[in-house]
């Protein structure tokens, strides 16, 4: 399907960055109006970039959700970083996320200095407006403002909806003209496999996140649909150490089936058919320092 030809197209790919935990993931999911990025309370949850369409009238956005941004340690760390500031160069807008109740930190700080190298247009979003008091944000939308020029400010909530719909008619205004990358009902560039294997991570990471903080990981290895239209899908949970296998895989393997059952039961509704999932556990001691691992994430393994 293609957009009406009475006005000219546009298509704008816009780059949400920010602090771990600042809500792009969340801001995301409102923006396309579904799920299509994971969302836990844990930082960091997002390695790579997902990006969301919308399309409406004569306009096609893509979000753009990165990394968080922080200081990275290790390889993973720099690959995740190098990706969000990738994702921002290479964007026609660039929107600095900023979570209200932490507000001008040291983390925003070093993201403000970043910004300085981007020449695209950039707007600010504060969100979680509905956690701080009025005088607050205005005096935090002062700060920012007086460090770098955005175009202009949203006070938004991604988790309510309040303000989502603003920052998106600003973009489709100023969305660039061009022609559509994705078909009209797109949602995300991600293949149902790698979707698949973002909610059993999202699951895990709400299950395990304080005895495996970042030590595992999620593939789809085979993504089958089957002749009565249901999927098969079998994805292997890869772990650094036997002890954390252990710690997946619970007593009598009840933290599995558990994970394995949540999975099971939000793929069902977001693929809109019945679900086979088969969960396996092995542990791959240098998961996170294998090249392959790497591309299937998107991330530069030379980072």
């Amino acid at each position: 399907m293609t957009a009406p030809q009475t006005d000219p197209t546009r298509c704008g790919f816009i780059a949400l960055v920010g602090a771990p935990n600042a809500g792009k993931s969340t801001l995301l999911n409102a923006l396309v109006g579904t799920k299509v990025s994971i969302v836990t309370h844990k930082a960091q949850t997002t390695r790579a970039q997902v990006r969301g369409v919308v399309t409406t009238g004569n306009a096609q956005l893509v979000f753009v959700d990165t990394p968080g941004i922080f200081a990275p340690k290790r390889r993973l760390d720099r690959a995740m970083v190098a990706s969000a500031w990738t994702g921002a160069g290479d964007a026609d807008i660039v929107a600095l996320i900023v979570d209200a109740h932490k507000g001008l930190n040291a983390e925003v700080e070093s993201l403000l200095e970043g910004l300085d190298n981007i020449r695209q247009p950039k707007v600010l979003v504060i969100n979680k407006v509905d956690k701080v008091k009025p005088e607050t944000l205005l005096k935090l939308s002062k700060d920012l403002n007086d460090k770098v020029r955005f175009e202009t400010t949203f006070m938004i909530s991604a988790l309510n909806g309040s303000g989502v719909a603003d920052f998106t008619g600003w973009c489709t205004a100023n969305a660039p003209l061009g022609e559509w990358h994705f078909p009209e009902e797109h949602l995300t560039d991600l293949t149902l496999a790698l979707t698949a294997a973002e909610v059993t991570r999202e699951k895990l990471f709400m299950r395990i996140h304080d005895e495996i903080p970042y030590q595992a990981t999620v593939e789809t290895e085979s993504f089958k649909v089957q002749p009565d239209g249901s999927y098969r899908i079998d994805q292997v949970v890869y772990v650094t150490r036997d002890t954390h296998k252990k710690i997946v895989l619970g007593a009598k393997g009840q933290t599995i089936k558990a994970i394995g059952a949540e999975a099971r039961a939000e793929m069902m509704e977001m693929f809109e058919t019945k679900v086979h999932l088969f969960l396996f556990v092995k542990v791959r001691a240098n998961w996170a320092d294998d090249p392959e691992r790497y591309r299937e994430m998107g991330l530069d393994w030379t980072k």
